[in-house]
């Protein structure tokens, strides 16, 4: 019943698992970042549509999809300084009680690797949420 052979044999598995583990840890918590990140542009695409779809003229509506966005970035603390809002797209949508108008916004954003990952990671990822809206009949024009 001798055990001098087994000797030492946890601290070699652990040496090699533990590193394993670490890593898909890390994996896993980079993964959710970028899933965040990617519902905080979705956030910011549908907020840039409903501030549209309130605007009265399209101009408006721009810069009302542009400044929603860049609110949600800066309440959410994602450095996306360089968003881009595409222009505003209308559009409509047949119901049985008539025709609706639509508006639908388009954000991107560029974030750093270093940012969703563990500082030090090169790089950088483009999202892109888009998201439409209803325009509602009685807001008015100018």
């Amino acid at each position: 019943m001798s055990r001098g052979t087994d000797r030492g044999s946890v601290a070699v598995e652990a040496a090699l698992i533990i590193p394993a583990v670490v890593l898909f840890v890390m994996i896993a918590v980079v993964a959710g970042r970028i899933q965040t990140t990617g519902g905080v542009v979705d956030a910011a695409a549908r907020s840039g549509a409903r501030a549209a779809s309130l605007a009265r003229s399209p101009e408006g509506a721009r810069q009302a999809a542009q400044d929603a966005a860049q609110e949600v970035f800066r309440d959410q603390r994602v450095p996306c300084s360089d968003a881009e809002t595409a222009p505003v797209e209308y559009g409509t949508i047949d119901t049985p009680t008539g025709q609706l108008t639509t508006v639908s916004v388009t954000v991107s954003c560029k974030v750093a690797l270093d940012y969703l990952s563990f500082g030090g990671v090169p790089g950088s990822r483009t999202m892109t949420g888009r998201f439409t809206s209803v325009i509602d009949r009685y807001r008015g024009t100018d």
